[in-house]
């Protein structure tokens, strides 16, 4: 390298008299970028197929375009109905007009199903008079309309048009906490036989909880013998533990159908035992006692593999330590060897809960209808009754009751001190 003349300060330089501090800005830029089309794939993947649909999960929560898309100007000239009557004849003679426009046809079926979601019945009324509305030759449409349905008639079913009609909304969330708008647009709770979401998601909480209790007290022994034993057994129990992951989903849920249905081989082996009579056969499967049953197994190896890494790192000499000051096997164990295992048993926990709260298949296959869990509503409305918005709230719920548990750990444990191995 050279140097500048003893007049000015000293700048170190590179063979080719480009100036040092240059030279490695531009190498660290060169890294960074190699580093950023390194992990591109990965960035573009989590974007495409994780971020992108939270985002639409959450665009669609709120969603409510289908009165805008098929009735523009009705709902405009609804905007300014007082609501006391029925509206003017203007506003008859516009709906009309608008649901005879055949290229609007599809648009108006969407509307009546979303309508359909709050107030069962206007997807048939948008069906019969699309099928009637070519015999009105001419006005007043107020009349003809009321004569192809009576319900044209009643100020409730215009106010619902109106109440629906903003293309933003939350009555896809109030529905999911079991609210909805009255006619008037006040937010009241819904009919007993419609209250079923927060039952869903408390009882989806409760059956998180006691998966994850259930695995931890599972669990900990086990890895507690796995951490202790010879390297050489240890390894061979470390394989059965983790032969659950080599072994379809589908595979291990229908095998605990076999296992735990009235003539299954748990019911015949209490029975042969002398346990249970054989006419008094326990019910476990298509139940919420198969649904903790199935998902307890399934999701022990997540918490097993968290907490063998942390007891793995913990020395027997601390232990030996203990009880040459005089504590006996119980304080020991209570006292030093159980607070260092804390990473381990919170990285479980949570791991398994957030698993347990999202799960699907097992409760539909062995839950029943008593074990259905609030994966399987959001399901339904995704699939059968087509109703996304619903879907996308409930699921939003979800996400952000995930999120909130994620926060309380770290509150409690810390991000930080969370060891899955």
């Amino acid at each position: 390298m050279a140097q500048m003349t003893d007049t000015a300060a000293p700048m170190l330089t590179m063979a080719d008299g480009t100036p040092l501090k240059q030279a490695l800005a531009r190498a660290t830029r060169r890294s960074k970028l190699r580093a950023f089309l390194l992990v591109a794939p990965l960035l573009a993947f989590i974007l495409i197929t994780f971020i992108v649909p939270i985002f639409d999960m959450l665009a669609r929560s709120i969603a409510n375009p289908e009165v805008q898309a098929a009735i523009p100007e009705t709902a405009a000239l609804l905007a300014g109905w007082d609501g006391t009557d029925l509206p003017p004849e203007a506003v008859f003679a516009t709906l009309a007009r608008e649901i005879s426009d055949p290229a609007r046809r599809q648009d108006v079926g969407r509307m009546a199903a979303r309508l359909n979601y709050e107030d069962a019945g206007f997807r048939s009324l948008f069906n019969k008079t699309q099928r009637r509305i070519d015999d009105i030759k001419a006005g007043p449409y107020k009349n003809a309309l009321i004569k192809i349905d009576k319900d044209w008639g009643k100020p409730d079913t215009w106010k619902m048009i109106r109440l629906m009609a903003p293309a933003l909304t939350v009555s896809y969330y109030l529905n999911a906490v079991d609210r909805t708008y009255d006619i008037d647009g006040n937010i009241v709770a819904q009919p007993d036989w419609k209250r079923i979401y927060v039952h869903l998601f408390l009882k989806t909480i409760y059956v998180s909880l006691g998966v994850t209790v259930a695995c931890l007290i599972l669990a900990y022994p086990i890895s507690y013998l796995l951490a202790t034993l010879p390297p050489s057994r240890g390894n061979l129990l470390l394989i059965l533990v983790l032969l659950p992951f080599w072994t379809s989903l589908l595979v291990r849920t229908t095998a605990w159908i076999v296992l735990l249905q009235t003539n299954g081989v748990v019911n015949d082996l209490l029975v042969w035992l002398g346990v249970i009579a054989d006419g008094n056969r326990l019910n476990m499967i298509y139940n919420m006692t198969g649904t903790i049953i199935a998902m307890t197994h399934i999701l022990m190896p997540f918490m097993v593999l968290p907490l063998y890494s942390v007891m793995k790192t913990i020395s027997p000499s601390y232990l030996r330590a203990a009880r040459s000051l005089g504590a006996n096997p119980l304080v020991a164990f209570v006292r030093v060897y159980l607070p260092q295992t804390v990473p381990g048993i919170g990285a479980g926990s949570i791991l398994v809960f957030i698993l347990a709260v999202g799960y699907y298949i097992t409760p539909a296959l062995v839950g029943g209808q008593d074990g259905q869990l609030i994966s399987n509503f959001i399901a339904y409305h995704m699939q059968k009754s087509l109703n996304w918005g619903l879907a996308a709230a409930l699921g939003a719920i979800l996400l952000a009751g995930v999120l909130a548990m994620y926060w309380l750990y770290d509150r409690l444990v810390g991000i930080d001190n969370m060891k899955l191995g």
